[in-house]
């Protein structure tokens, strides 16, 4: 009875609402849709407003508090690629280019997946760390090249460029979003962090409401065209996020972070990218097949985590800690 009310209470949160409200538009053919500058400008906000937020909670933490969870993002976010393309490869049947965009794509994470965790645990009211706005831009990073490399290393025939792809990521606007709201947040001092909470912190949560709205009609288009791309890669897109949101626990735990920060850490995990990693990817690997990635990110995996598995790795933590 307590998980279905834990399901319960994230099925009733106004964000996830608003996302199942954007599903059963599309299923009913509504004719509700975003301006595509609307989009960008929620994206633009969101990303913005969780790194101010972490940013300002940073110059509180001990640098030295962080070495070790960042040691072990950088350590999560090489293998979970790494176990992505070795079951594309052997239990997908996929090729090079699809195994290695998969990997890219489930070794890296979803910005708006982490939001909705944050505002889950709000919720439950679970504290986590201050400082889990850079555990996630630091995970970007590593998942994304391990892919390319395991792409150049199993295909002579690739196009990937290292060199490009590095770029392609710390120039996209995930993490340089990230960055400038960490750094803003970290110099603002209190003053200036008073001036902006009006508009950087107290509006956050209706805006994530508004994107995930958003993110429900996107998705949907994604989920009919899972229809197409077979069981096997929609059972992986579904079996994936629970095996590295396990592992994701495990390690937040082995690190040292508290029960919540776990959480987030298991969430990030479990998450996989449809900004950062679909950038670099089209760059990089332009033979990899969309279908395949943005369907089985975007289309199957995302809804997952938001309606179901943050609940479950959140009611997993309680067996830790």
């Amino acid at each position: 009875m307590e998980s279905l009310a834990l399901l319960s209470s994230n099925l009733l949160s106004p964000p996830v609402v608003a996302f199942i409200a954007g599903l059963a538009a599309i299923w009913s053919r509504s004719d509700l849709k975003f301006p595509e500058q609307v989009y960008q400008a929620l994206t633009i906000y969101l990303l913005l407003a969780i790194g101010f937020k972490g940013g300002s909670a940073l110059v509180l933490v001990d640098p030295r508090v962080l070495v070790v969870p960042l040691i072990g993002t950088i350590v999560l976010g090489s293998i979970l690629p790494l176990g992505t393309f070795l079951a594309s490869r052997l239990g997908l049947k996929l090729g090079v280019a699809d195994s290695a965009a998969l990997a890219a794509h489930y070794g890296s994470v979803s910005a708006v997946t982490f939001m909705a965790c944050l505002v889950f645990l709000d919720r439950q009211g679970m504290s986590y760390e201050s400082f889990m706005p850079a555990i996630m831009a630091t995970m970007e990073i590593p998942a994304i090249l391990v892919a390319l490399l395991l792409a150049k290393r199993f295909d002579k025939r690739s196009t990937t460029n290292l060199g490009e792809s590095l770029r392609e990521v710390l120039s996209g606007k995930s993490f340089v979003l990230l960055i400038c709201g960490l750094l803003s947040g970290a110099v603002a001092g209190s003053e200036g962090r008073e001036m902006l909470k009006p508009f950087l912190i107290t509006p956050f949560y209706g805006v994530l409401m508004l994107f995930l709205l958003e993110m429900g009609l996107v998705a949907g288009e994604k989920l009919k065209a899972a229809r197409q791309v077979g069981w096997k890669l929609a059972a992986f897109a579904v079996i994936a996020p629970i095996i590295q949101g396990i592992l994701g626990l495990l390690l937040g735990w082995g690190v040292g972070l508290s029960q919540g920060g776990s959480v987030v850490f298991a969430v990030l995990a479990a998450s996989a990218s449809y900004i950062a990693a679909p950038a670099a990817v089209r760059v990089s690997l332009p033979e990899a097949n969309p279908g395949i990635y943005v369907t089985s990110s975007l289309g199957i995996t995302f809804p997952f985590n938001l309606v179901l598995g943050i609940p479950l790795l959140y009611g997993a933590s309680h067996l830790i800690f």
